[in-house]
């Protein structure tokens, strides 16, 4: 893996290769002058700010069911291997589940359009994967998301510290994700790193305007792991820092549940299996 990952133009002629590229060697890749409006995304994070640090959130208790609303720290995510929560709140969306009505329609907006650059994203994965992956592919990347309504807009707020924290418990334990490719701008703080081949952790870019965009277990499996699900893991800060809050904007894409990712898996068994493992450990 090289020392940084490459900021890659999105409106380079090139971009559709030089992305495709980063995610294969490094299982991530950063855009610049992408199509997704920073007005839009600082809005969202300031806005969303405020929602968490009101009681209001509590009236929206995740649906463990259904996986749409809040999730508060007692239900945060333990991270596969790990035994103590990630120090994180979050509220998940989706088109049809519930949404607060003390937050404008920003997100709603953002899912829209990200999900739409997403489709142009997968179908520069499909055309510049090696024909030999291309071939293990079912159908082409980006029809694995016709009609799918299972895509998940997070808003994840890590709270400022307070010194009352477990010593190892941080902001976001090492974990890859489970979908097909995650879209990240870039959040309001610094702290992602990536795993490096040789086990070192690398600093992700997290200057405002950027898109981090990731690879998820999904597309790992569906590529013969021609493209790398990376570890990664959001640090606790350091210093006068550790009293700042964090809000990020992960946009998971998860194809139809009927899709075959291999000849292991559909999307809906690799998708339950995951679940019942992370159920488990917080049994």
């Amino acid at each position: 893996m090289s020392t940084a990952l490459p900021i890659i133009d999105f409106t380079a002629g090139d971009a559709p290769q030089t992305f495709t590229a980063s995610l294969h060697e490094t299982g991530f890749a950063v855009l610049k002058n992408h199509p997704l409006a920073q007005t839009l995304i600082e809005g969202i994070y300031r806005e969303w700010a405020a929602f968490f640090q009101t009681e209001a959130k509590h009236a929206y208790a995740r649906n463990p069911d259904t996986h749409d609303g809040y999730f508060s720290p007692s239900v945060s995510e333990t991270a596969k291997g790990y035994h103590r929560r990630d120090l994180k709140e979050f509220f998940h969306i989706y088109p049809w589940g519930r949404y607060p009505a003390q937050v404008s329609k920003a997100a709603l907006d953002y899912y829209a359009q990200a999900s739409d650059l997403a489709q142009t994203l997968l179908r520069w994965v499909g055309e510049h994967s090696p024909a030999q992956v291309r071939a293990l592919y079912s159908m082409p990347l980006p029809d694995m998301m016709d009609g799918s309504d299972h895509t998940l807009l997070r808003v994840l707020h890590y709270p400022p510290l307070l010194g009352a924290e477990a010593p190892d418990a941080v902001r976001a334990a090492a974990h890859t994700d489970i979908n097909l490719l995650t879209l990240l701008p870039a959040a309001t703080e610094p702290g992602l790193q990536i795993r490096r081949q040789d086990g070192s952790w690398q600093d992700v870019p997290c200057d405002f305007g950027l898109l981090i965009v990731n690879i998820g277990d999904m597309l790992a499996e569906a590529s013969g792991h021609y493209f790398p699900s990376t570890v990664h893991q959001v640090l606790n800060p350091s210093g006068a820092d550790r009293a700042k809050r964090r809000i990020s904007l992960p946009l998971f894409l998860h194809p139809r549940r009927e899709v075959v990712l291999s000849e292991r898996y559909t999307v809906g068994s690799y998708f339950d299996e995951r679940i019942r493992e992370l159920r488990a450990l917080d049994a």
